[in-house]
């Protein structure tokens, strides 16, 4: 069984990072609004990025790490711009962090 991490952009902008056992599924319940929460308040949501795992804990640890990246790293990474990334690493701040699912 694989494990996804994924990104969706709500109607206000943000971000919102998940990990699931079935992307299809949650994507679609995301957004058709059926699960409480951030993203159902923010309706619609567009599918950004997903990346599969080999476990439930790796998806989660990536989930977590993520929501702990700026908005700035969040994009780099979804480009595939790997460079800046490592720059905007190097360059963080503990009140660059995002904290939020923005």
């Amino acid at each position: 069984m694989a494990f996804h991490t994924y990104i969706l952009r709500c109607r206000d902008g943000t971000y919102y990072v998940g990990h699931t056992d079935d992307l299809e599924r949650r994507i679609a319940e995301h957004q058709s609004g059926v699960l409480p929460g951030y993203t159902s308040r923010r309706l619609p949501v567009i599918f950004l990025w997903a990346q599969d795992f080999q476990t439930r804990d790796e998806a989660f640890a990536a989930e977590r790490k993520l929501k702990g990246w700026s908005r700035a790293k969040k994009e780099a990474m979804m480009a595939g711009d790997w460079l800046l990334v490592s720059q905007l690493a190097r360059s963080a701040t503990p009140q660059g962090a995002s904290t939020s699912s923005a």
